[in-house]
């Protein structure tokens, strides 16, 4: 695959009681937005649609079946096309169970537009990824 080809990715939003869920990626230099916040999600693999993907990347990284997610929109850039889905979440934090992440927690809409939030595990707050920021504000607003 070309370096010019943008990969295609598909990302939840998980509201759940006025807050959003969600994980703060590994700290490692060499992943994509190492040690920020963001939306749950992953590369669309080969012969999958973009729903069928949001499914098992959410089931994957914290053991929660979406059901029917709803199309938000379309992210792109250069690098990246978002698949944004919405879902809301069901089930309490203490029935997840982080499967590829540092640390995951519900983010109130203030901590998304001033863009940092609190982790335990990283006794820190940590930065909000842009591209995610502005997807959950946009949706949001888009909610009501």
């Amino acid at each position: 695959m070309s370096g010019d080809v943008p990969v295609e990715v598909a990302i939840a939003i998980l509201p759940y009681e006025g807050k959003f869920l969600m994980q703060l990626r590994d700290n490692i230099p060499t992943i994509l937005y190492p040690g920020l916040w963001g939306l749950f999600g992953g590369h669309i693999e080969a012969g999958e649609t973009p729903e069928i993907a949001v499914v098992r990347e959410v089931l994957e990284e914290i053991g929660y079946q979406i059901e029917a997610p709803q199309k938000f929109g379309c992210y792109n850039d250069d690098r990246v096309i978002r698949h944004v889905f919405y879902a809301p979440l069901t089930v309490s934090i203490d029935k997840l169970v982080l499967g590829e992440g540092w640390d995951f927690g519900f983010i109130s809409p203030a901590q998304i537009e001033a863009g940092f939030a609190y982790s335990a595990i990283a006794e820190e707050e940590r930065p909000i990824g842009v591209v995610h920021q502005q997807i959950t504000i946009d949706f949001m607003e888009w909610w009501g």
